[in-house]
Parts: structure tokens; C-alpha cells; sequence
């Protein structure tokens, strides 16, 4: 495959916000997401194009590219986005759904006839919403928690309705955005009080230009399958293990990382490819995740389908034998060729973002051009290193104090290994005076 090339896009490291602060959290597993990427894809020979925001250019020295083009705050990022599917073979976006981004980079892909790895826009279009996703599932019958659309009533999202629901469903509610991604803009409200509250103070949360849904809260462990749509079933990639903050009203849900493969993976795959087999996935070829959440009886309920490549790619890229960019290039191209489920090799990864504070005395330059690269050295688990995005003026370069993100994933020979691996971790950014905020 020498000959041919890649252009592999994340939206939010490659420019989908050059024209406001890109959000930190989204940033460190965007980053990680595509230097994983392109690290797989490079192992196939491909020649790799990207984009990459110009506010972290000398990031741009961690990913194995033959080509990267930078973007600034005065362009036009889907401008840069179709001249460079233009020049290229194929094609392999990684974006989020919210606001059509993922449809509409999908579909200038298939504007411009070339050969697209990720999901085609018939997926994209179901999984972007998850209230057609719901009814999706009810169609055919699997566990799925009730939920409905949020109503409006001069422009006012119905308090009333969503205290009828909650008596209805006798148990917590969670109210999220209709296209929404990860735990961005979840809450959980788990009593008549607290629905009130949340109505009444705390409505500005909710964006009066997105729809919402109210869905049934259910207790168990959030979990994800990652999948390879082929246009047979499916291939199981493994299972993984979510860390997720649900919210009440007063703060934000956030999604922290997760591990790969589970603990109880085989009792897992049994039930889950059980749920699996109830569903007609034709439209989904390529690589997709489906969110479920495992009831303590063993009971699976589906939550969500991202018809795109999610965080815990990272992990996977640690547990197969066989490279999972290759199988996605055969998904699209060589169908017939997967039969087999890729084998897991007995490792285990803890992937995850850490928070950090630095409170050492060294300035903000010896810290990006010394510091840091000596700890990424040292860390090799390290796939989005320590950042703060800000525009730091002359009068702030010597601040001594900087909150920064990173993330990190794991490759050990067990769960226990992990997080043996992660404590070691911490204590070597502690040695080189960060403080572990999270």
C-alpha cells in the first residue's frame, strides 16, 4: 500500500475550533485519537496526510506524517479539509457528531468520490441522534432504557413534562443533548426536588439551540463494544470498561478514560454478541462502538451507537495481535478477508487523561522545550503530552504556576498491572514538580 495515500482528520486537534479555545478535555483524547491513528496506519506503508490546529504546532513533531498542514485562526477549516481530500486516495475521519460535523466531512468525502474507511453517511445519519437510535433499537427489540424528546413550550423546555416522566419511570432521569458526544452535557436528576431546581436555576445549561432527550437512568456499569462493520455480522475488537462522571444539575459530565479488555471479557462477548445478532448493522461498515450499560444480573442495555472511531481505539491499539488499522482498511476494501475475530494478546490498558498543576520555578519555555520532552521519554505511555492551551501573553510567560492536561494508556499484562503503571507514572510527574489534580 506504499503507493497510496491517507488523509486522516481529527476535527478537534485539526482545526474544527481555530476560531475559539479548544476545549482542553476534548483536545487531549482528539490528539491522542489521531496519534494513535496514524501510528497504526503508518505500520501499512501509507503515505499520511493531516491537519493540525497552528496554536500546537510543535506537537506536530509526535505524529509519523509525510505531510502536515497547519490552520489558522483566519482560515477556513473546511476549505483546507476538501483541498486535502482532494489530493488523496482515501480517506479516514475522526470527528464528532454534534452540530452535523461528522455527516458534513463525510460528506465532502463522498462529493469528491473518494474511498472513505470511516462510516458512510447512512450510519452517521441513525447514530447521530440518539432518539432515532432509540427507536433503532426498540425496532428490534433489545434492552434499550425508555426515553423520549424533550418538548418545548414557548421556547422553554417542558418542566412539567419531565416531572410526568419521572413519576412515570419511577427512578432518576438523565437529560442530554440529542447529538451530543461523550459525557458533554449530561445530567442526572434523581428526584422531583432536584427536577424543579434544575428547571428553574440551572436551565441556561441546556443550549436553546439543540434539541434534548430524556431517557431512564440505569444503574450499572457503563461499558463499550468496539466494533468492524463488514457486510457480514460484525467483529468484535474487545470490550471496554468507561469512566464516566454523571453530573447533577450544578456541574458538567465528563467522560475520563477507560480500560480494555474487561475484567469478565468472555462472559461479556457471550451476552453482548447475543444482543448483537437482534440487530441489522448493514449500515454500519467500518469502525464503530456501541455504549451499553451492564445491569449487576447480567442484564446488557443499549445506550448509544458512534458511528466513528472513540477513545478507546487507544487501548485496542495495546491489546490486538493484529494492527486494527489494517482491519478497518479491509473492512472497506477486502470484506471477505474478515472472517475471523482478531486474537487479544494477554495485555491490558489503562487509558485515561490526567489533570496536572505545575508548582516548580522553571518558566513556561524550558518547560515545553526540556521538561517535557524528557518526561515523554520516560513515559512512553504518553500520547497527548502535558498541555495548557491559552494564548500566554509576554507579561504571563513566566508564570510559575500552569494547569495542564495529557493522556496517557497503558500496555501490561493485566488490570493489576495497570494500575500498578499509573501510579508509577504520577509519581514521576510529581518528581518533576506536577501536582496530579485528577
Amino acid at each position: 500500500m506504499s503507493d497510496k495515500s491517507v488523509f486522516i482528520y481529527e476535527f478537534v486537534s485539526g482545526g474544527g475550533f481555530n476560531k475559539i479555545n479548544i476545549p482542553i478535555s476534548l483536545f487531549c483524547e482528539g490528539f491522542a485519537m489521531l496519534r494513535a491513528t496514524i501510528a497504526s496506519f503508518k505500520e501499512l506503508s501509507f503515505k499520511i496526510t493531516t491537519l493540525l490546529d497552528d496554536r500546537i504546532t510543535y506537537l506536530s513533531c509526535y505524529l509519523k506524517t509525510d505531510q502536515i498542514d497547519f490552520v489558522a485562526a483566519c482560515d477556513e477549516y473546511y476549505d483546507l479539509f476538501e483541498n486535502h481530500v482532494k489530493k488523496c486516495d482515501y480517506c479516514f475521519i475522526i470527528a464528532p457528531e454534534f452540530s452535523e460535523i461528522l455527516y458534513n466531512l463525510t460528506k465532502i468525502v463522498e462529493k469528491n468520490e473518494k474511498t472513505l474507511l470511516s462510516i458512510n453517511l447512512p450510519g452517521i445519519k441513525l447514530a447521530t441522534h440518539k432518539f432515532k437510535t432509540f427507536q433503532y433499537f426498540k425496532q428490534y427489540g433489545v434492552k434499550t432504557p425508555q426515553t423520549y424528546l424533550l418538548p418545548r413550550i414557548y421556547n422553554f423546555f417542558d418542566k412539567d413534562f419531565a416531572i410526568r416522566q419521572f413519576k412515570r419511570l419511577k427512578g432518576p432521569i438523565v437529560i442530554k443533548q440529542e447529538d451530543g458526544v461523550g459525557a458533554d452535557g449530561i445530567f442526572l436528576l434523581t428526584s422531583e426536588k432536584q427536577i424543579h431546581h434544575f428547571f428553574e436555576d440551572f436551565s441556561h445549561k441546556l443550549d436553546p439551540e439543540k434539541s434534548y432527550i430524556l431517557q431512564e437512568y440505569i444503574e450499572g456499569e457503563d461499558l463499550s463494544v468496539s466494533l468492524i462493520g463488514t457486510s457480514n455480522s460484525p467483529i468484535i475488537l474487545s470490550i471496554n470498561s468507561q469512566s464516566i462522571n454523571i453530573s447533577a444539575q450544578n456541574t458538567s459530565s465528563e467522560y475520563i478514560g477507560g480500560n480494555t479488555p474487561v475484567k469478565n471479557f468472555e462472559t461479556v462477548k457471550k451476552e453482548i454478541i447475543k444482543v448483537l445478532n437482534c440487530l441489522n448493522l448493514e449500515l454500519f461498515q467500518g469502525y464503530f462502538g456501541i455504549d451499553f450499560i451492564r445491569k449487576s444480573n447480567g442484564e446488557n442495555y443499549l445506550i448509544e451507537i458512534n458511528p466513528r472511531l472513540t477513545t478507546s481505539y487507544i487501548g485496542i491499539c495495546n491489546i490486538l495481535h493484529s494492527n486494527p488499522a489494517e482491519l478497518i482498511v479491509q473492512a472497506k476494501l477486502e470484506p471477505l478477508k474478515l472472517l475471523n475475530e482478531p486474537s487479544l494478546k494477554k495485555k491490558h490498558s489503562k487509558f485515561l487523561r490526567l489533570e496536572l498543576e505545575y508548582i516548580g520555578e522553571k518558566p513556561i519555555e524550558e518547560l515545553q522545550e526540556k521538561t517535557i520532552p524528557d518526561l515523554i521519554k520516560l513515559i512512553p505511555e504518553i500520547l497527548t503530552p502535558p498541555i495548557t492551551v491559552q494564548s500566554l501573553s509576554e507579561e504571563h510567560s513566566s508564570l510559575i504556576k500552569s494547569k495542564y492536561s495529557c493522556f496517557i494508556a497503558t500496555e501490561e499484562s493485566s488490570f493489576f498491572e495497570s494500575e500498578k503503571r499509573i501510579k508509577k507514572i504520577k509519581r514521576f510527574f510529581k518528581e518533576n514538580h506536577f501536582k496530579i489534580l485528577s
